[in-house]
């Protein structure tokens, strides 16, 4: 097996040993360099031609976002991130992610972890999952103004995609039924996100729940920047409130996301309950909740991830009640893992680019 060339980007000289020395116990990786700051970084891609960069985000001379900008015009390589998980430290990881990051790692305590160790296996499997990404779709960002500069407030722009679209079954769908949207995502999925909650109108007829996984401290963040690009509101999730439609409730890091029904209304339940496939929160989870809520129609997207998470809550879906899948193709997708376990039960409808996605939940709405 080939191995994965990573280079090392840090400006403290004491964690680019600790990671080096990392990456050399496992034979699956060789580190071909080190680098100290942004400019450094930039030169070290160009000469060195890494598979993947493993990147601090507070250094100075150039920090890791105005070095990940200028990598990824001018030589895009799969980058994971190195974050605190101080509030400036998760705003500026959301931002790393939009600009092309692949991931990102929370270091455990701080710039200087004395307890790096404690996130090495996951490391080593975001920088396996860096190498495999699909580097043509990531250096396509979405370009899109603030909420308040947009003036459209439907969904028209949306260049339908013929090609991939199933026709539309109106006997199997109930059209008049109340709705809820939910939507699983992981690997590449704040970008995807970018892409399609942004595209839904202000008067959306029904709410989206969603599961984006990341941990801790980094949900809020990816909420506020979506909210501030859209025209619909988006949150992160609190327990027991009311959930509405026109909304988005992103899941926090670290706590399923489930829906409960309430007399006519349906409430946020989070909880703390054991990882799914190492997931918390999970998107079966989410799914298999959501099969439960009895007199709504259901729209259950799942797009880019590593691994299968939502495949069975699909299932689970679709075995309770009125639901339509779409998955993102393969030709968008950063990693297709969760989109094709989710084709792969046969319970898809449709499989779309993710920039069609918004307009096939609308046609469903």
């Amino acid at each position: 097996m080939e191995k994965i060339k990573v280079l090392v980007v840090d400006d403290s000289a004491f964690m680019r040993k600790l990671i080096q020395d990392f990456f050399s116990g496992n034979p699956r990786f060789q580190v071909v360099g080190t680098a100290r700051n942004g400019q450094d970084a930039i030169k070290k891609v160009s000469e060195l031609k890494p598979d993947v960069v493993t990147m601090d985000i507070e250094m100075p001379i150039l920090n890791g976002l105005e070095a990940l900008k200028i990598i990824m015009k001018e030589n895009p390589t799969p980058i994971v991130m190195l974050s605190s998980t101080t509030y400036e430290g998760a705003e500026n990881t959301v931002l790393a992610i939009q600009l092309g990051a692949v991931d990102f790692i929370a270091k455990p305590s701080g710039a200087i972890s004395l307890d790096l160790h404690k996130i090495k296996e996951e490391l080593f499997e975001k920088v396996i999952s860096a190498s495999k990404v699909n580097m043509k779709q990531l250096v396509k960002l979405p370009t899109l103004g603030k909420k308040n500069l947009k003036t459209n407030q439907n969904y028209s722009k949306i260049e339908p995609n013929d090609r991939m679209q199933k026709p539309l079954k109106e006997s199997s769908w109930n059209a008049t039924a109340k709705k809820i949207i939910c939507i699983g995502t992981s690997t590449g999925g704040p970008r995807a996100l970018q892409h399609v909650i942004t595209k839904l109108p202000k008067n959306l007829g029904a709410p989206v729940l969603i599961v984006q996984h990341m941990p801790p401290g980094f949900t809020k963040s990816l909420a506020h920047r979506l909210d501030s690009l859209s025209e619909i509101t988006v949150k992160e999730a609190e327990d027991g409130e009311m959930i509405k439609k026109g909304t988005a409730y992103i899941a926090p890091g670290g706590y399923h996301l489930k829906v409960k029904q309430t007399g006519s209304n349906l409430t946020v339940q989070l909880d703390q309950t054991p990882a799914r496939n190492g997931h918390r929160p999970s998107v079966d989870v989410l799914f298999e909740s959501i099969s439960e809520i009895t007199d709504h129609a259901k729209i259950a997207v799942v797009m880019t991830g590593m691994g299968s998470d939502g495949s069975l809550g699909l299932q689970a879906l679709k075995k309770k009640g009125i639901v339509k899948a779409i998955a993102e193709s393969k030709e968008t997708s950063i990693v297709f893992g969760m989109p094709k376990a989710a084709i792969l039960t046969n319970q898809v409808d449709e499989v779309q680019n993710v920039e069609c996605i918004a307009e096939s939940i609308m046609k469903y709405v």
